[in-house]
C-alpha cells in the first residue's frame, strides 16, 4: 500500500474505478469496432483495439501528469490556455476536417504525431477550470455587470462551437451555467442568461437560413428533433431504431462477447451508441453494473468536492466532473432514445482519441483536488492555506526570472 501511496495520489478508490473503466473498455471497442474494420482496414480488426490501447496510454500519462500538480497551480495555467482555447477553436471553424464521415468540420490535425484533436473537447474544460478560479475569488456579483468577463468568455467560447456542433455547445452552456448556480450568480441574472441564450440560438438560426453557406447544421438539428419526436420517416429514424433492436435482443443476460448483430447496421457503433452494443452483448445485467461502475465514480467526484477545504477545490471539481457525467448521461440517453442523436461519446468506452484525453484530463484534475486540497496545512484556515501558496508560487516565478 505504502509502495502504491507512493505514486498514485489522491482517492484510491477513484483510482480503482477509473482503472476499471480503461480495462473493461477493451472487449466492447474491439467488438464495436468489427463491422467498421471491415469496411475501411480490410478486416484488420486489432487496428482498433491498438488505437484505443495508444488513446488509453497517452491519455493515462496525461492524468498521472495533471494528478501530480497542486491544484491551485492548474487554475493559474487556465488563465493562459483560455485564450489559447480560443485560438484553436477559430483555427477549426476557418479549416476544421471532417472525421468518419461526420458532416461537421469539429476537428483539427497535429502535423507533428499525425493525429486529429477535437478542440471543443479542450476549450470546454479550459472554460470551465477558467470559471472556477474566476467565480473562486471573492467578488461583488450583484449587479449583472459584475459578471461580464465570464459572459464574456462563454458567449465567445459557444459562438465559436455553435456553427458545426450544437450538442457540444448545450451541454458546455448546461456546465456553465451548474457552475454560475453553485456559485452563487443571483437568478436573476441567471434568467437574463437563458433569455439571451435563446436569442442568440434564435438569431444563429435566422441568419443561416438566410445564408445558407454559413454552416450546414441547423437542417441536421431539425431532421434529429423531428426524428426524435416521431415525426420523421423510417430513413431518419434508423439509427435510432437499430438502437433499440439491439437493446430489445441483448436481453437480460445478453448474447455474449462480440455477438452483437446490430453492431453491423449502426453507423456509429464504437462511439455514438456503443452503450447499444454493450446492451446486446452483455444484457440488461451487463448494462446495469456498467451504470453502476459510473455511479460508483460519480458519488466519489461528489465526495471529493464536499471534502475540499476551499471554494476554488469545490468549484473545479464540478468544472473537472461535470463534463463527464453529462456526456455519459447523454450518450446512454441517446442510446435509449431518451434523447435526440448528439454524437455524444462515452468515457473511456467510446473510440476516439480527443475524448479519451480530455477526460483523463479532467480526472487527473479532480484527483490533484482530492490530496492537495485535502492535504491541508496544520493550524491554518483555508484562505490563509492559499495565501501562503500563492505567495511561494510568485516568489518561485521571482527566483525563476532572476
Amino acid at each position: 500500500m505504502d509502495t502504491v501511496r507512493k505514486y498514485l495520489k489522491g482517492d484510491l478508490l477513484t483510482w480503482g474505478l477509473i482503472l476499471l473503466l480503461m480495462l473493461i473498455s477493451f472487449l466492447p471497442t474491439y467488438s464495436a469496432s468489427s463491422s467498421l474494420a471491415h469496411k475501411f482496414r480490410g478486416g484488420n480488426t486489432f487496428s482498433f483495439l491498438t488505437k484505443h490501447l495508444l488513446h488509453l496510454g497517452i491519455g493515462g500519462v496525461f492524468m498521472y501528469g495533471v494528478h501530480r500538480l497542486n491544484f491551485r497551480l492548474i487554475g493559474k495555467l487556465s488563465q493562459l490556455l483560455m485564450p489559447v482555447a480560443l485560438i484553436l477553436l477559430v483555427i477549426t471553424l476557418l479549416q476544421g476536417q471532417e472525421m468518419g464521415g461526420a458532416n461537421a468540420s469539429r476537428w483539427v490535425r497535429i502535423p507533428v504525431i499525425g493525429m486529429s484533436f477535437q478542440t471543443s473537447a479542450f476549450a470546454s474544460l479550459a472554460l470551465l477550470v477558467w470559471l472556477a478560479k474566476w467565480f473562486s475569488k471573492p467578488r461583488d456579483i450583484s449587479e449583472f455587470k459584475d459578471i461580464k468577463w465570464p459572459l464574456i468568455m462563454i458567449g465567445s467560447t459557444l459562438a465559436l462551437i455553435l456553427p458545426a456542433d450544437f450538442s457540444t455547445t448545450a451541454i458546455i452552456f448546461a456546465m456553465c451555467f451548474l457552475m454560475m448556480v453553485i456559485a452563487g450568480v443571483p437568478w436573476k441574472h441567471l434568467w437574463k442568461i437563458i433569455a439571451a441564450g435563446v436569442a442568440a440560438l434564435g438569431l444563429f438560426i435566422l441568419i443561416v437560413m438566410a445564408f445558407p453557406n454559413i454552416s450546414n447544421r441547423v437542417a441536421t438539428w431539425k431532421a434529429r428533433i423531428v426524428n426524435f419526436s416521431g415525426g420523421g420517416d423510417e430513413d431518419g429514424a434508423y439509427q435510432t431504431e437499430q438502437a433499440k433492436m439491439a437493446i430489445a435482443e441483448g436481453e437480460v443476460f445478453g448474447k455474449g462477447p462480440g455477438k452483437s448483430i446490430q453492431k453491423n447496421f449502426l453507423p456509429q457503433s464504437n462511439s455514438d451508441f456503443v452503450f447499444a452494443v454493450i446492451t446486446e452483448e452483455y444484457g440488461l445485467v451487463g448494462a446495469t453494473l456498467l451504470i453502476l461502475f459510473y455511479g460508483g465514480l460519480f458519488r466519489r467526484f461528489v465526495k471529493i468536492a464536499r471534502r475540499a477545504h476551499t471554494k476554488f477545490g469545490t468549484l473545479l471539481v464540478l468544472a473537472a466532473s461535470s463534463g463527464i457525467v453529462l456526456q455519459t448521461i447523454v450518450n446512454m440517453g441517446v442510446a435509449t432514445s431518451l434523447f435526440p442523436v448528439t454524437g455524444q461519446t462515452l468515457p473511456f468506452l467510446s473510440a476516439g482519441g480527443s475524448s479519451v484525453w480530455m477526460t483523463c484530463i479532467a480526472l487527473g484534475i479532480i484527483l490533484s483536488v482530492s490530496h492537495t486540497d485535502v492535504e491541508r496545512i496544520v493550524g491554518t484556515s483555508p484562505q490563509e492555506e492559499e495565501e501562503m501558496e500563492d505567495s511561494m508560487m510568485s516568489n518561485n516565478n521571482t527566483l525563476a526570472h532572476e
